[in-house]
């Protein structure tokens, strides 16, 4: 299995040198990593199904049984996700003492902050990138989150 502390450096060096996509393979494992654009959808790179029952983790989301009702997505309801564009800790506020950044009902602009994901004792911020009204806050304080998942949901105004 990957360690995380590869995994974000990873991610760091990708950030660092302006890399869209890295594909490092070897005989035992294989790890495609690639970046959000500005104006392109996030990408989910999965292992093929033979290497999945080889011990490969599930992606998030896979748990769920076939007959499980299907919530509608977030666009089909006329909502913007803001995914996050790095492995790490997602914190809703600059520090422990602090209000959130933003909460359920918030209005955003482009460039309001709306959290704070930890990668390698690096705090970046993360910009709304839309304007709207948060309708949903996906995650909680502290959790660990993957590149791409999504953290907020926005009404668009």
């Amino acid at each position: 299995m990957l360690d995380i502390r590869k995994l974000k450096e990873l991610v760091r060096l990708m950030v660092a040198n302006d890399l869209t996509e890295l594909d490092l393979r070897d005989s035992e494992q294989q790890v495609t990593l690639r970046r959000r654009g500005p104006d392109q959808a996030p990408q989910v790179v999965t292992a093929p199904a033979h290497l999945m029952a080889a011990g490969f983790p599930a992606p998030s989301g896979a748990t769920a049984t076939a007959t499980a009702p299907a919530e509608p997505e977030p666009a089909e309801l006329g909502l913007i996700t803001i995914e996050t564009p790095m492995v790490g800790t997602f914190y809703s506020a600059p520090n422990p003492d602090a209000p959130p950044f933003v909460t359920v009902g918030a209005t955003v602009e482009p460039e309001t902050v709306v959290c704070l994901i930890e990668a390698m004792k690096i705090f970046n911020e993360i910009k709304a990138g839309c304007a709207g009204t948060i309708e949903k806050v996906q995650v909680t304080n502290s959790e660990a989150v993957e590149f791409g998942q999504t953290l907020f949901l926005v009404r668009p105004s």
